[in-house]
């Protein structure tokens, strides 16, 4: 029996929790959180000890720790679990900088120990059984990737200025689905943005509409379109094209019943958000690091993929901004 210890009991923590408590081979064995009364709360429910985040990864009875605090605090967590020996789970992003999540990395090399990004929709059934096919060449090679991302409204602003923007936290996952779906590493990157949804996001510098295209050495596309801005609920979809078909993945209804009137058809809405939207992603995500760490293989996504996504996302700020090309 794993014992886990959640940094941060926020919402995401809650949802690792909550996969935790149905687990036979680990358990939440403690919390922490900035908040008493969020950290009290999620230890109630989970049976689990409230510690500071120091106590928690001096103690030698836990295993592993789960990071799901603000981004700016993750630098040096992740230094000290790796110090303390601890196998280690980090939301994304690892950090806003590039050259921090070097540094992170190096930290987590030099102690050996495992580490595994949060880029959960690589673990979605539906998302990953595209891949196995792409694989297995159901559709031969891959020619266009198309991914499809649009929130059902913007976040408060106060997260938008802390949040490192649309590109790092939001397409970032978009980002990496790229990568995990192409088979290969992008060479070039274009990028255009705009703020059509909330003047208020302007104006704390960001954007909330943004398109990117990647191309590959071997010239593969890839064209992601993410809006903080969906009327009809939130939008994840994805089509691949290639030499011999086309595989796409649908949005995730509230049921599958549909009505079929003179005036047409009609169906449910999409479910409502992420984590509704990923819950299954969010198990599966979990059950991997767990079962990596007690079979001891290698886990996935990694913090090179970690690290590969920021790179992108920065290009891609960086380009939307002054309208260049960038190459890798």
């Amino acid at each position: 029996m794993l014992n886990i210890g959640l940094l941060g009991c926020g919402r995401i923590g809650q949802v690792h929790g909550a996969t935790l408590a149905g687990m036979h081979t680990a358990r939440a064995a403690a919390v922490s959180d900035f908040l008493p009364e969020a950290a009290n709360a999620l230890a109630g429910q989970l049976g689990a000890k409230v510690m500071t985040s120091d106590g928690m990864l001096e103690d030698p009875s836990i295993d592993a720790v789960v990071i799901g605090t603000p981004t700016t605090t993750h630098y040096d967590l992740i230094h000290k679990a790796a110090a303390n020996g601890k196998a280690i789970f980090c939301e994304k992003p690892v950090d806003l900088s590039v050259d921090r999540i070097r540094e992170c990395l190096a930290a987590v090399k030099a102690a050996d120990v495992p580490f595994m990004v949060a880029f959960n929709r690589r673990f979605d059934p539906s998302f990953a059984h595209l891949q196995k096919q792409i694989a297995d060449q159901v559709i031969g090679d891959v020619e266009i990737v198309t991914i499809l991302s649009r929130d059902p409204a913007p976040p408060p602003i106060g997260y938008v200025k802390t949040s490192g923007g649309i590109f790092r936290d939001m397409m970032i996952h978009d980002l990496d689905m790229a990568r995990f779906l192409l088979g290969e590493e992008p060479v070039e990157l274009t990028a255009e943005a705009s703020c059509l949804v909330d003047p208020a996001i302007g104006d704390a510098g960001d954007f909330d509409t943004a398109v990117v295209t990647l191309k590959t050495a071997s010239g593969k596309l890839c064209q992601i379109s993410n809006s903080r801005r969906a009327t009809y609920g939130y939008d994840q979809r994805i089509e691949v094209h290639g030499s011999k078909g086309m595989l796409r993945a649908d949005n995730m209804l509230e049921n599958t019943v549909q009505l079929a009137t003179g005036a047409g058809h009609q169906t449910a809405a999409t479910q409502p958000f992420f984590l509704e939207r990923y819950a299954a992603a969010y198990r599966a995500e979990m059950e991997h690091f767990v079962s990596s760490i007690v079979s001891n293989v290698p886990m996935t996504p990694t913090g090179d993929d970690g690290l590969k996504a920021q790179i992108l996302a920065d290009a891609a700020d960086a380009a939307a901004r002054d309208g260049g090309r960038r190459s890798f």
